[in-house]
């Protein structure tokens, strides 16, 4: 990289040039072997969160609980990002990112390898908390580190190597933590995912750059962020369109079984199916965006509406609904897209603008699923939960389409 000097530069000018260019990465360091080890983080986090749903029915007789309270232990765990994320990122404003990166995933470890041993129900609420409190600000960190590896015009693809880790877990991850819940029992699957979050740390270590915090870094500066609009749009376009994909997810199983009438053994084809879906799209809206942020992330919710309308038409056949789940997944690429759009946005303030994108994430996750279950309470059917995430979508694109005016507005 060859920097040019510009002449009459301001004391500004300076500061804003500073924290929009991401910093650029030690010499000597190989941007696959760093990127691939930030992966397996993103691989160990997207096993626990989503094998967990599918652990519920081994644990909760385990531990003594009805299915409705041990759903409060998935609760627990998606508090635990929305609370993590933002809190970890300011505290740790002023550490070395790949020191930030070990201690998140020790911590992540740490959670997991306890619920592994939860003695009860308190106990596995108060551990999954925890398991969740390093989840949004690995990734927000993890994504800042990518894109300082790479020219500017490829930062979104870089950090949809991160996330690629995540989307693995849906199709290898998840089935693996299963199958071993089924064969030796629910608590070798968290010891798994300790596992993985260790050797996380360890190839971290080995291959990240230091990263040292910005010059002025501190927890001050980092709250800046929350002063921009168009930080909260884009957090809001998150949490708001994401969530038609979690309010279908979140049902699929039970449509396979009652709408569909799929045998059993298909349920895991097909969420691995979405899975694959959710990969696809990570990769395609990344090379998207590095194109064309803005139009990338409209065209995904359009993508994602369109999608999601198709379900409840394609939920009477396993040979419809199977390539429309697939469809479906692809929307999962505009979390890449905001993790990217973030990082313009927050100016000086991207650790905690980055981590946040997670817990928006995490806000979809809980109100796509709270609202598609009106709808089935309302008596509208499991095919409905289709149309709750169009509507979600929608809203998703409403936002964005405000945050597009406004930008393109400014002078």
């Amino acid at each position: 990289m060859t920097l040019v000097a510009l002449p009459e530069t301001t004391p500004l000018d300076t500061e804003v040039a500073t924290a929009a260019a991401p910093p650029v990465a030690a010499p000597g360091r190989n941007p696959t072997l760093v990127l691939a080890a930030l992966a397996m983080g993103g691989f160990a986090i997207g096993t626990t969160e989503f094998a967990a749903m599918s652990l519920l029915p081994a644990f909760a007789p385990d531990l003594g609980l009805d299915a409705p309270t041990a759903g409060h232990v998935i609760s627990a765990y998606a508090l635990g990002v929305v609370v993590g994320a933002p809190v970890i990122a300011v505290l740790a404003a002023k550490i070395a990112r790949r020191t930030l990166l070990i201690g998140l995933m020790v911590l992540f470890a740490l959670g997991n390898g306890l619920s592994a041993l939860a003695p009860s129900y308190g106990w596995m609420l108060a551990f999954r908390f925890l398991a969740g409190l390093p989840h949004g600000a690995y990734f927000g960190v993890a994504a800042l580190v990518a894109a300082s590896l790479v020219p500017r015009e490829r930062r979104s693809q870089a950090v949809s190597r991160v996330i690629l880790g995540l989307t693995i877990a849906t199709v290898v991850g998840v089935p693996l933590a299963n199958g071993i819940g089924q064969v030796v029992g629910w608590r070798w699957s968290f010891g798994l995912v300790a596992l993985l979050a260790l050797l996380t740390a360890v190839l971290v270590r080995a291959f990240a750059p230091l990263g040292a915090p910005a010059a002025g870094a501190s927890p001050l500066r980092e709250l800046g962020a929350l002063k921009r609009g168009q930080v909260w749009l884009t957090l809001a376009t998150g949490a708001i369109g994401f969530g038609g994909l979690f309010s279908v997810y979140t049902y699929l199983a039970s449509t396979l079984l009652a709408v569909t009438h799929a045998p059993p053994l298909a349920i895991p084809a097909v969420l691995a199916v979405f899975g694959l879906g959710m990969t696809a799209g990570n990769l395609i809206c990344a090379w998207a965006a590095d194109r064309a942020q803005m139009p990338a992330a409209g065209a995904t919710l359009v993508w994602s509406a369109a999608a999601l309308a198709l379900y409840p038409w394609a939920s009477a056949s396993l040979w419809t609904l199977t390539p429309t789940v697939f469809l479906i997944g692809c929307g999962c690429g505009l979390a890449t897209i905001l993790q990217t759009r973030l990082m313009d946005v927050a100016e000086d303030a991207q650790t905690l603008a980055a981590a946040l994108n997670h817990s928006a994430f995490n806000v979809a996750n809980a109100l796509g699923p709270w609202l598609a279950g009106l709808a089935l309470a309302a008596g509208f059917g499991l095919p409905s939960t289709g149309w709750v995430g169009v509507a979600l979508a929608l809203g998703g694109l409403a936002i964005w389409a405000v945050s597009f005016r406004l930008e393109r507005a400014r002078p």
